[in-house]
């Protein structure tokens, strides 16, 4: 099996900053593409200004472009690669299904994400069956996702930021995971439970406060609020997923 294009890169912030940016702990969110060049030259004739194109130790090229609240979002290219590998014994996912973000105005996140790039609803939903606290927005060409996560104070800590601030890695039984995990020592949870979307799953959290789900693939119940619009994700990692957070 060759490498996933997908990866979590970790990221060293200063330790005290006036920046917004870093203040809302979101580091980037970044998409593959075929077509980096085309990609770019597509953002600036529709007005955005994206970053140059940076080459990587691994040949891959990226650039980066703020969306309109400011977080960093690239794209990526990367080479095939040419030594295969596969999951060792104690990695519970090999799919990175969606990232979710803190947003503040709902339509202007989707002038950019639905208008202009082309994502898709997949579900969305809140703690009460009339409101939006979750909104989730499908990549164009497979079925991945990231999550608006609505409704939070703009005083929120960070504490609640890394709680907002997330990424999900997908699983077929969140239970054989609860138990992979446990095995290999991390001991606090939450969850797992079948949450308002209709999937289970649980959070734990790194050194940082930073949430990462495990959620699985497709849902036991019925969602509340309304119902997906998509297809679920599957174990295969579809062209144009996240491929970083």
């Amino acid at each position: 099996m060759a490498p996933s294009d997908q990866r979590v890169l970790l990221k060293r912030a200063p330790a005290q900053t006036k920046n917004w940016t870093l203040k809302n702990w979101l580091a980037e969110v970044a998409f593959a593409t075929d077509d980096l060049m085309g990609m770019r030259r597509y953002l600036l004739a529709h007005g955005m200004l994206p970053g140059i194109i940076r080459r990587d130790s691994d040949g891959s090229r990226s650039f980066q472009v703020r969306d309109p609240e400011g977080n960093p979002i690239a794209f990526v290219h990367r080479l095939p690669a040419k030594i295969g590998c596969g999951p060792t014994s104690k990695q519970i996912s090999t799919h990175l299904i969606h990232a979710g973000f803190a947003v503040k105005d709902l339509a202007a996140e989707n002038r950019f994400y639905v208008d202009l790039l082309g994502f898709r609803l997949y579900w969305y939903g809140g703690f009460k069956d009339d409101g939006v606290d979750w909104y989730e927005l499908q990549v164009p060409d497979g079925p991945d996702w990231i999550e608006y996560m609505l409704n939070i104070p703009a005083s929120a800590d960070h504490k609640e930021r890394g709680v907002q601030n997330h990424f999900s890695f997908g699983v077929k039984n969140v239970h054989d995971a609860l138990a992979q995990l446990r095995f290999n020592g991390l001991r606090t949870f939450d969850g797992p439970e079948v949450g308002r979307d209709g999937k289970d799953s649980l959070d734990a959290y790194d050194p940082d406060g930073t949430r990462i789900e495990v959620m699985e693939f497709t849902p036991k119940d019925k969602p509340c609020c309304h119902p997906y619009s998509a297809e679920h994700p599957k174990v295969e990692i579809a062209p144009g997923s996240p491929a970083n957070f």
